[in-house]
């Protein structure tokens, strides 16, 4: 039997470039596409699952929308990863927590979106 998995996630940023510096300290190595005259926009392949940033249209009703999407990533390190994120004047919205799945924090991305980073068990 076959079972559903999530294989996109499209986010849409008002500001594309602070959006993609945000990602990148994250660790998430961005590629750059444009399908036909779309716009440009950047995407990365986790093995599956297509997370693609594209800038936001001002005139539409996407604006609300980013607020309501949260994202979780897991990384090696939360301290390097805070630590780049200071470097863009990002700062976590408490100190990191412990929890049975690890060492985590929320920051909130340049969209106003939540971000939850977590640090993977050594």
């Amino acid at each position: 039997m076959e079972s559903t998995a999530l294989s996109l996630i499209v986010i849409r940023a008002g500001d594309i470039e602070a959006s993609l510096s945000f990602y990148r300290a994250l660790g998430v190595a961005f590629i750059q596409e444009q399908h036909g005259s779309g716009p440009v926009h950047y995407s990365y392949d986790f093995g599956g699952l297509v997370l693609e940033l594209y800038p936001s249209k001002a005139s539409s009703h996407q604006g609300s929308s980013t607020h309501t999407t949260m994202l979780g990533f897991k990384v090696v390190s939360l301290k390097r990863t805070l630590a780049e994120l200071h470097e863009l004047g990002i700062e976590p919205k408490t100190a990191p927590k412990e929890s049975e799945w690890g060492r985590w924090v929320n920051v909130t991305d340049p969209s106003g979106r939540t971000v939850q980073i977590t640090e993977v068990a050594a």
